[in-house]
C-alpha cells in the first residue's frame, strides 16, 4: 500500500512537471524545427542530428515555458484558461520549478552543444531568454504589441533545425521564421479576442483589452493578409513548388474566411473556431513544404 502511494505521488509530480513545459505548444515548434531539419537537406537527415536536434530542442523549449508558469503564476491564477496549471494552484514550489527547469535546459544544451553544434545551441538559448526573459518579463506586461514584438522567439525553431543540419544560417530558413512570425498575431489574436476578459482581469495589456474588439478585428484581418503574402515567398523564391503553393492557396483561402468573419460578423465561437484552424494551418502549411521538398 504504501508503495502504490509513493508511486502515485511520484506519478502526479512528474505529471505536473510535465504540465509545465506546455506540451502541445512544445510538440508544435518541434515539429516546425524537424521540418526545417529535413528541408535544409537534399537527402536525409543524420540520425543522430535529427534525435540529439529535437531533444534539445524540445528540453529547452519546455524549460523556457517552464519559466514562463513560474513568472506568471500569479496571472495564471486569475485567468480561467490558465489557473488549472500546477504553478498557479501552488502544487510546485518555486524552487522545484527552477530546479526542473535548470536540470532539462541543461540537458537540453548539453545535447545540442555535444551533438549537433554550438551555433545550434546558442541560437535555442538565445530562444530561451527571448520567451522566458524578455517576451514574459518586459513586453507582456508592459505593450499591447507584446506579441508582435516577441513573437520572433516563436518563430525560430525551423531556423534551429535547418542550422542543427547545416551549421549555418540560409535566407530559406528566415523565409521559415517569417511565415511564423505572420502567422502568430492573428492566431494569438484570435485567442485573445475570446478571452478578452481573463486578460482583463489579469492585469494584462492585450490589444482587446487596451484597443477594444474592433480595433483587434481590424488588425486579426491585416495580419492574416501579411501573412498570406509571406506564405508565397517560398514559391516566388525558388525554394518550394506547386504542391506546395496549392496547399498554402488552399489553407490561406479559409483563413482569410475566417479572418474576414471575424471582422465583419464576429462571435466568440467563431474566434474559438479560427484559433483551432490557425494550428491546423500552420501545421498543414509546413506538411505541404516538407511533401513538395521531396516529391
Amino acid at each position: 500500500m504504501a508503495t502504490q502511494l509513493i508511486l502515485h505521488d511520484t506519478a502526479q509530480r512528474m505529471r505536473q512537471f510535465y504540465v509545465l513545459t506546455k506540451p502541445r505548444v512544445t510538440m508544435l515548434a518541434v515539429f516546425c524545427a524537424v521540418i526545417g531539419m529535413f528541408l535544409s537537406t537534399p537527402g536525409m537527415v543524420p540520425l543522430r542530428v535529427l534525435f540529439a536536434g529535437t531533444a534539445g530542442i524540445a528540453l529547452l523549449a519546455g524549460a523556457a515555458f517552464a519559466v514562463n508558469c513560474l513568472i506568471e503564476s500569479g496571472i495564471d491564477a486569475k485567468m480561467a484558461r490558465t489557473r488549472w496549471r500546477p504553478s498557479a494552484r501552488g502544487e510546485l514550489t518555486s524552487l522545484q520549478t527552477v530546479v526542473f527547469a535548470g536540470v532539462i535546459g541543461g540537458i537540453g544544451m548539453f545535447l545540442l552543444y555535444r551533438y549537433v553544434n554550438a551555433l545550434t545551441m546558442w541560437l535555442t538559448f538565445g530562444t530561451f531568454v527571448g520567451y522566458a526573459i524578455v517576451y514574459t518579463i518586459l513586453l507582456k506586461p508592459a505593450t499591447p504589441q507584446n506579441i508582435v514584438i516577441g513573437g520572433l522567439s516563436g518563430a525560430m525553431p525551423p531556423l534551429l533545425g535547418w542550422t542543427a543540419v547545416t551549421g549555418n544560417v540560409a535566407p530559406d530558413a528566415l523565409l521559415l521564421v517569417l511565415i511564423i512570425y505572420a502567422w502568430t498575431p492573428p492566431h494569438f489574436w484570435a485567442l485573445a479576442l475570446y478571452r478578452a476578459d481573463d486578460f482583463s482581469r489579469a492585469g494584462l495589456p492585450m490589444l482587446p483589452v487596451t484597443h477594444g474588439q474592433k480595433f483587434t478585428r481590424l488588425f486579426v484581418l491585416l495580419y492574416t493578409v501579411i501573412l498570406i503574402a509571406s506564405t508565397l515567398l517560398p514559391f516566388v523564391y525558388g525554394m518550394s513548388g506547386w504542391i506546395y503553393l496549392g496547399a498554402a492557396v488552399a489553407l490561406d483561402g479559409v483563413f482569410l474566411y475566417y479572418a474576414i468573419r471575424i471582422y465583419t460578423a464576429y462571435s466568440d465561437r467563431l474566434a474559438q473556431q479560427t484559433f483551432r484552424y490557425s494550428v491546423i494551418y500552420l501545421a498543414g502549411l509546413f506538411t505541404a513544404l516538407l511533401v513538395d521538398h521531396y516529391f
